[in-house]
């Protein structure tokens, strides 16, 4: 066997190269979703769906078809990223150029640093909450102003941004550990508790067939559609960088199945839990409280306030790890290799998330519709190259030493370090749905702007790459990697 080429330094660090330990099975990708979807947003939107006048039913079926359609796009994503052993920035070298893939990557660091910060200065004022009820006289420090937060604001952000600095930057396995045991279950404890609770109050008054505002059928179906589509659309900056994670799982069933547990049957069961959270507040407040952490806040206890702010804290820094800090710490990884590692990576996201004043950025909604809603306009055309290049014209087959190397004869060197076919079928795609996205004429078509940007995108990809594609015998063959990692050979894992 000839002797294992030495990766360029300037694509390669230990952390972007396959991964050497693969324990991320069944249940810690299953935790991995539960981290994810037990967020206040995720509660927000499938109460809202019933709030708008879709009939608990309605609501179920809508975000489980939204799901499902999510499901069959990880286990795509994921194959690619189990098969290779690479994280996300490294896969997109192939269809983008070693080089080039900074451009998907930048993309989706600059959204996670934004809603890092977003997500870090929520979790903030649950600490703030319960600060001041155990210490009523803290409320003092809360109501003056420095750059846009109180003093009592900027010391609860700063103790949550320094207690996921220190966790997060101590590596993958141990953001497994902790989410594995902490992040998801919690969450599930106190959702049920507060669930039961308030279905017992209301004496079992909840219906679920009831339209609150009597919504026709027609606009029923209509906002139903809409449901499925947002529903994707919040998913997909995970399916872009799923690889992240599924590269660490030990064989196909791992993924597949903590997939289908994670997102079907978990996220769907959490929407639940939501709706019928939602419509025990009209029966036991008299109104439909759409918030959690309202919810807490209007039982008046201080025990369930303590216990539930807690909790949402928990919930906010497990989908920080999963949505907002794994992926950015790549990213910056990939773009200088020879000075950032994973941590270092995580830690130009930490400070960038201070940088950025999250909370001003969560008040604008200008900047939350046009730069982080255009931004994720990106999203269905990134997805469309990679899933593209990867089944239909590589059909699964990778180097995975071509990845880290720099020279012109490198297969996925194209010209400079960029493919230009992925830049010619990604600018059209982008602007397209960033334009449905954004601009109010089409405000009838914005939920839908991603299925456009995919179509368009991976429509042109595949139609400039055809004569590209791998076909016969090598089809479905993965190029075993002679790439070294600390002196190991390293050798991904095929079918």
């Amino acid at each position: 066997m000839a002797a294992p080429q030495s990766p360029d330094p300037r694509l390669y660090n230990e952390d972007l190269a396959p991964a050497k330990e693969r324990n991320w099975g069944t249940y810690s990708i299953f935790a991995l979703w539960m981290s994810d979807t037990h967020a206040i947003s995720n509660y927000a939107f499938a109460a809202s769906l019933f709030v708008l006048g879709l009939p608990t039913w309605e609501v179920f079926l809508s975000l489980l078809a939204g799901i499902t359609i999510v499901h069959w796009l990880m286990n795509r994503m994921g194959h690619a990223g189990h098969r290779t052993g690479v994280p996300f920035p490294v896969l997109a070298r192939a269809s983008w150029g070693v080089y080039g893939a900074n451009i998907p990557a930048l993309i989706r660091a600059v959204m996670a640093v934004a809603w890092y910060g977003i997500q870090t200065w929520l979790a903030s004022e649950a600490l703030i909450l319960l600060g001041v009820q155990l210490e009523p006289g803290l409320a003092a420090y809360d109501h003056n102003s420095i750059l846009g937060l109180s003093t009592l604001g900027w010391i609860a952000f700063l103790v949550m941004w320094l207690l996921q600095a220190v966790l997060l930057t101590r590596g993958m396995e141990f953001i497994r550990k902790v989410q594995d045991f902490a992040t998801g279950p919690v969450v599930w404890l106190v959702m049920l508790v507060l669930a039961v609770w308030l279905v017992v109050k209301a004496g079992g008054d909840i219906s679920l067939t009831r339209s609150l505002t009597g919504l026709s059928g027609g606009e029923q179906l209509h906002q139903s559609v809409i449901a499925v589509s947002l529903t994707v659309a919040t998913f997909l900056t995970l399916v872009l960088n799923y690889a992240d994670f599924a590269r660490f799982t030990p064989d196909h069933r791992s993924y597949r199945r903590g997939n289908l547990l994670g997102l079907p049957v978990n996220f769907t069961a959490f929407a639940v839990v939501s709706v019928l959270m939602t419509a025990g507040t009209i029966s036991v407040f008299g109104t439909a409280v759409a918030d959690p952490v309202h919810v807490i806040a209007r039982i008046d206890n201080p025990v369930v306030t303590v216990v539930g702010a807690l909790s949402f804290m928990i919930a906010t820094i497990g989908i920080n790890v999963v949505a907002n800090f794994v992926s950015p710490a790549y990213d910056f990884a990939n773009l200088a290799p020879k000075h950032l590692d994973f941590r270092r990576g995580g830690m130009v996201t930490a400070v960038l998330a201070i940088v950025v004043m999250p909370w001003k950025l969560y008040s604008s909604p200008v900047v939350i519709q046009y730069f982080l809603g255009g931004l994720g306009a990106f999203l269905g055309p990134l997805v469309a190259i990679l899933l593209v290049d990867y089944y239909l014209v590589r059909r699964g087959r990778i180097d995975v030493d071509a990845l880290f190397r720099a020279d012109e004869a490198g297969a996925y060197y194209y010209r400079r370090g960029f493919n230009p076919e992925a830049v010619i079928a990604f600018v059209p795609a982008a602007a397209v749905s960033a334009v449905l996205a954004l601009v109010k004429f089409f405000a009838d078509v914005a939920p839908f702007s991603w299925c456009f940007g995919l179509a368009i995108a991976g429509g042109i990809y595949g139609l400039r790459s055809a004569k590209a594609r791998v076909g016969g015998a090598m089809a479905q063959t993965l190029i075993t990697s002679q790439v070294t990692t600390g002196g190991v050979l390293t050798r991904p894992v095929a079918e």
